[in-house]
This record gives C-alpha cells, structure tokens and sequence, in this order.
C-alpha cells in the first residue's frame, strides 16, 4: 500500500470521527444554509451558467437537500472540491453534503467512514480519443498518453484494465476536469479517460464534437451518489430520503409542474404521505411535513432534472439507459415511502 495514501485515509477517518458528534441538521438551520461540496465544473452535473449560478445534475440534488431542510432550494453555498480535496472537505466539516460524481466504493465507505445516501447515476468508465487517430477500440491503446484525475477510482480502474489486457500507458495526471480538457485539447494526451457521463458533457463542450469519439468500452462500474459523514444517521436520512423523493415521484408521477393539484386531489396513499398529506414521515425526519414537496418544488422530479440537465433534449444528449425507472427497464429504484 502506498505510504501517502494509508496516511491520507487515516487522516480523513480520524477527521470524520472528530465532527460526527455534532448535529449536521441543527448546524445547517442554526446557518441558514446548506454548505454543499460540488465539482470544480462538469458541464451538465456541475457548473455555474452563464450568470454565475451553480447548475446541473449533482447541484439539483443540493438544492432538493436544502429546500427539504430550509424549504428554499437557493439556500446553498457550493464549495468546488477536486478529486483530492473532496473527501478531506467533508470529513473537516466544510461541506456538510457532498454532490459530485463521486463512485461508492468500499474503502470510501468503511475505511474513509462516509455514508453514501443512494445512487443519482449509474455511470462506467470510458475513453474518449481524436478520431484522427483511427482508434475503434481501446484494446488499441497501447503505449498511448492517458490523462487521468489523480485520487479517483478511474485511475485505479486504468491501471487495472491496461495490466489485465497487457497494454502499456504512461499517464498524464490532471486535477480537474477543466485541466483536463485543456491537456487533452493540447495534445499533451493521447487519451482522456474518467466516467463516461463526463466525458459526454466535456466533449459538448468541444468546438468540434465530431472529431472526437468515445471508444465502446466501459471498463468498470461507478455508482455515483450523494455523500455524507459517518455517526450522524438523522443527517444521512434526510440526504437519503431527499434524493429518494425525487426518484419516488418521478415513478408516481408527481412533477414540478402538477404537485399542488396532486397535493390537492391524489387517492394515491403513496403520493399523500410523500407530500405529508398523511401520516408524519416529515415528523420522523424532524422536518416540516411537507419536506418532500419542497425537494421536488426545488428542481423537479428525478426525471425532469434529469431532462433539463443532461438528457437528450440537452447538448450532451445522455440517454436515461441504466438512470430509467425500474419500471422502464432502468436500475432506478426508491424504497417505499411507508
């Protein structure tokens, strides 16, 4: 095992255990906002737009966190946070959420001391190559310049792929997504490889899209969701059930657009008690009753964040595929709201 890296798990496991004690939900009322830790920026999941507010995919699940809380889905500060600096962010306390394409692994469960409150995409690696240089598969990869974000599991999944295929590579380390891109661009790598979301949303970015492919080849999994610190069960719950609402609407139907008349007329006891119309899950979660409604009110349903962000209507155009309700085929799935 490296020597830095048991450091650096240790150090963050021993942060962790430090700031569970307190009480994230009265840390965030007592503030008045949810401090969330974003991507440094990834088109589509994570970004300001063009009058500098955070948007996409992981910040709707911020802003659902904080409307479900706070009741206002603007009550958020969003901390850019690298590969590297991500984890030490939340174990710190300086983010009491994190939201940013981050794969739930063992290790960051059990040895870094995280609760992972779901999965918002199920997502795998890929690579993205110039098509000038006439690569269709990444079996052709050897001895090619890979760039690769140090302190993921894509760099772990790089290494093991190429050993397994008995491929040569010599990576380029980046930080960012944005480093990324520009080394990339530059030529400085022949290769550009992490989840292959990202590298759908980077390559909308491209002046010429079209002179770029992503090779056929995801080489692993990478169940992408939402983070937060061990020893605080009630604060992992309402993170939880947030992103949980959001799927469990999508499903029953309930969207930004039609909630007050649900709210208003639905026979559905599912969707009644989702919008606290009965029962006191909002009560259990020591929240308002009609917490889920202002997550949904915040960004939409799943689905319609999902449209409105990455989906095919989008410059990126990601298709639902595996992010389909379990109904239309998907993995998609919420436990009841019972």
């Amino acid at each position: 095992m490296n020597k830095s890296v048991f450091f650096g798990a240790l150090t963050v496991a021993s942060l962790a255990a430090g700031v569970a004690a307190a009480s994230t939900l009265d840390d965030v009322k007592a503030r008045g906002k949810l401090n969330c830790g974003v991507t440094t920026g990834v088109p589509g999941f994570g970004a300001p737009d063009a009058n500098g507010e955070w948007a996409g995919f992981d910040v709707a699940v911020c802003r659902a966190v904080a409307a479900a809380v706070l009741g206002d889905g603007t009550a958020v500060e969003f901390i850019p946070t690298t590969g590297k600096t991500r984890f030490t962010a939340l174990a710190s306390g300086e983010i009491d959420m994190l939201a940013r394409n981050t794969t739930w692994t063992f290790s960051r469960d059990v040895d870094l001391k995280f609760d992972f409150a779901g999965v918002n995409y199920y997502d795998g690696q890929g690579f993205m190559i110039p098509t000038a240089l006439g690569v269709s598969s990444a079996k052709e990869l050897d001895g090619a310049t890979v760039c690769i974000q140090t302190g993921t599991t894509t760099e772990l999944n790089l290494a093991d792929y190429f050993r397994a295929n008995n491929l040569s590579y010599e990576p380029v380390p980046i930080e960012t997504n944005a480093e990324g891109q520009q080394q990339y661009l530059a030529g400085a790598c022949d290769v550009y490889t992490t989840d292959a979301s990202a590298l759908a949303a980077t390559r909308a970015t491209f002046e010429a899209p079209s002179e770029h492919i992503v090779l056929p080849e995801i080489i692993s999994k990478e169940p992408l969701g939402p983070l937060v610190r061990h020893g605080d069960n009630e604060w992992a719950d309402i993170v939880r059930w947030s992103l949980n609402a959001l799927i469990a609407a999508e499903e029953l139907g309930v969207t930004s657009a039609n909630i007050e008349e649900m709210e208003a007329s639905t026979t559905n006891p599912e969707i009644a008690r989702l919008l606290g119309k009965e029962g006191n899950l909002g009560e259990m979660l020591g929240l308002e009753a009609g917490w889920a409604k202002a997550a949904i009110m915040a960004g939409g349903n799943y689905g319609e964040i999902f449209e409105q962000t990455i989906g095919q209507s989008t410059p990126i155009g990601i298709a639902r595929g595996l992010n389909a309700q379990w109904t239309n085929g998907g993995l998609l799935y919420s436990p009841p709201f019972r």
